[in-house]
């Protein structure tokens, strides 16, 4: 179980009830944005990850980036450094593009083509 940030002692909710706007802060502390989007699989109840949005845009963080998630912040479990180095989001898909095309170039390799 990580740590959480000493100014976060409130209890920790699902990512369900995670509002927008609420600030995620990296493993050392320091602010990357407001939550603007949860991403999850409704029909399975997996929680994907976050879109934040930052002050370069939207970004993309993983579900096991997340440490800890509660009413007042979210706080990752990677620093400021990889924060910085997070994918940007781009719509609907937005993660998932990226790993639909690789599967589908895997695929064509697989049968020939």
């Amino acid at each position: 179980m990580s740590a959480a940030a000493p100014d976060d002692d409130d209890h920790q909710i699902g990512y369900q009830a995670l509002p927008r706007g609420v600030p995620v802060v990296t493993s050392d502390g320091v602010r990357v944005g407001l939550v603007h989007r949860v991403q999850d699989n409704a029909r399975e109840h997996i929680f994907d990850g976050i879109v934040v949005k930052t002050d370069k845009g939207r970004v993309f963080v993983d579900a096991p980036e997340v440490a800890r998630i509660t009413l007042r912040q979210v706080t990752l479990s990677i620093d400021a450094a990889e924060a910085a180095a997070l994918p940007e989001h781009r719509g609907a898909l937005g993660a998932m593009e990226t790993n639909l095309k690789r599967s589908g170039r895997r695929w064509r390799r697989r049968l020939g083509r």
